[in-house]
């Protein structure tokens, strides 16, 4: 089993407080967030953009994986990740990720790549972690 930490500390109120957040790895170190930062597009970072970066990530590891089963060698996969947060009754709720891709796959067809890369949404970790729509617009180059 493989466990990795991220962490937070907040103080004050909702709107008037401050948090941070960090990785285990040391890659986040007490980076500032805040409810401006996530409700009103104050510059800073918030959970959703940290979820669109996980899923992100994971998905295009995901794609290299079942590519490579496939016979073939990723030069460049680029995957943005975007995430949506909905008011939900009297809270919020992650409603979707939207996962957009383009990949460079040398020898690999316009049909092997739109199936490796359905695969790779439903079955990277973090597509099953996320109990939201998930879609995808995927382009071979």
């Amino acid at each position: 089993m493989i466990r990795k930490t991220g962490s937070a500390n907040w103080k004050g109120g909702l709107k008037d407080g401050t948090g941070t957040i960090s990785t285990e790895s040391g890659a986040l170190s007490a980076v500032n967030y805040g409810f401006n930062k996530r409700f009103e597009g104050e510059p800073g970072s918030n959970p959703e953009e940290l979820i669109g970066a996980a899923h992100a990530s994971c998905f295009s590891m995901a794609l290299s994986k079942i590519l490579g089963e496939a016979g073939f060698t990723a030069k460049d996969i680029s995957t943005a990740a975007t995430v949506s947060l909905e008011q939900d009754g009297d809270g919020f709720s992650v409603t979707k990720s939207h996962l957009d891709v383009t990949a460079t796959v040398p020898g690999a067809s316009e049909e092997d790549f739109a199936k490796a890369a359905q695969t790779a949404k439903e079955n990277c970790p973090i597509s099953k972690l996320l109990d939201a729509e998930i879609t995808m617009d995927a382009l071979l180059g």
